[in-house]
């Protein structure tokens, strides 16, 4: 069960959203214990290229990202939206590996997906100090002591390609808040290439990307008292290779009502009426130079996969 404070948050948002027009509800509530089991199957997926493009670069480029920091003592490393941490496990084994000296903090909404990394971690790299965060960013960085050691913040995996282009920047000036003068932050950005890899990847031909953003049906049902009738609705994705948008809807098959308990509302809907549900945005490296500089950080390097699909982008905080 979610802690009182992100049910709070989640009622007051689904009653936001849902009573917009046009509707919409926040990706960030995608990620409950179930959300997080069907994106371990999205990424598993053949088409869903960015978890093995990323592994891609935090395995063989680990050194080379470790040498960019410049830290000479030990540090800290705070993953935001950590989930399973397959692909930081690659960067953090070498740092172990290496006698590093580093104390690795990931950071998710989810217990499950923390309780899962910290048993794979503790099992795999038993000297490595892991001391895992629940719940919502800002309300667990505030509550961190990082005087005491440089620290490396990542945000992996494309999520800041979830992020309208007039959100990122807040987003990112809010993260350096956080961050000491020399902290440094390495940003995932998926790139803009061929539009029907893209596609492909979100619109998936085995319906797992559907399950995941009907989900979200199933948890108002669930935590919000709920009358949403699964079968009701359906999914659809497309993407526009010249904004960079991949844009995802869950779309309502006939005109219906659903109550919400928790809001004590009762919703309707139109036949063919879209739920937006989720931005995941592409990038091409100029136009990802050009937030590090309007965040208020400067570019270190970029650190590309063999194939340019996909870049880890090294930024500090002067």
């Amino acid at each position: 069960m979610a802690s009182n404070t992100i049910v709070s948050s989640f009622t007051l948002d689904v009653e936001k959203g849902l009573t917009a027009s046009p509707k919409r509800l926040f990706s960030k509530y995608f990620y409950d214990d179930n959300g997080s089991r069907i994106f371990q199957e999205i990424m598993d997926m053949p088409d869903y290229y960015l978890t093995n493009v990323e592994l891609e670069i935090l395995s063989l480029q680990a050194a080379e990202i470790h040498q960019n920091l410049g830290f000479n003592d030990g540090y800290n490393i705070i993953e935001l939206g950590a989930g399973d941490g397959l692909k930081t496990k690659a960067f953090l084994s070498y740092l172990v590996h290496q006698k590093i000296d580093i104390t690795y903090c990931p950071l998710d909404i989810s217990q499950e997906a923390m309780n899962l990394l910290q048993a794979d971690l503790r099992e795999d790299l038993p000297t490595l100090e892991i001391r895992p965060l629940v719940g919502d960013y800002f309300e667990v960085l505030s509550e961190i002591d990082l005087s005491n050691r440089p620290t490396l913040f990542l945000f992996l995996g494309s999520n800041i390609g979830n992020y309208e282009e007039s959100q990122t920047a807040d987003l990112l000036q809010l993260f350096g808040k956080y961050m000491k003068s020399g902290d440094q932050i390495l940003v995932g950005f998926d790139l803009k290439k061929n539009p029907k890899t893209i596609l492909n990847a979100y619109y998936d031909k085995y319906g797992i990307t559907k399950r995941f953003n009907l989900n979200l049906l199933h948890r108002m049902n669930t935590e919000l008292e709920g009358n949403f009738q699964i079968d009701d609705f359906d999914f659809y994705a497309y993407y526009n290779p010249i904004s960079g948008d991949v844009r995802s809807y869950l779309v309502s098959l006939k005109k219906q009502e659903v109550y919400i308990g928790a809001i004590k509302k009762s919703i309707y809907f139109e036949a063919n009426e879209l739920i937006f549900t989720e931005l995941s945005k592409k990038y091409s490296l100029k136009e990802i130079e050009n937030i590090a500089t309007i965040s208020g950080f400067q570019l270190r390097q970029h650190f590309c996969d063999e194939a340019n699909l996909f870049a880890d982008s090294l930024w500090v905080k002067a």
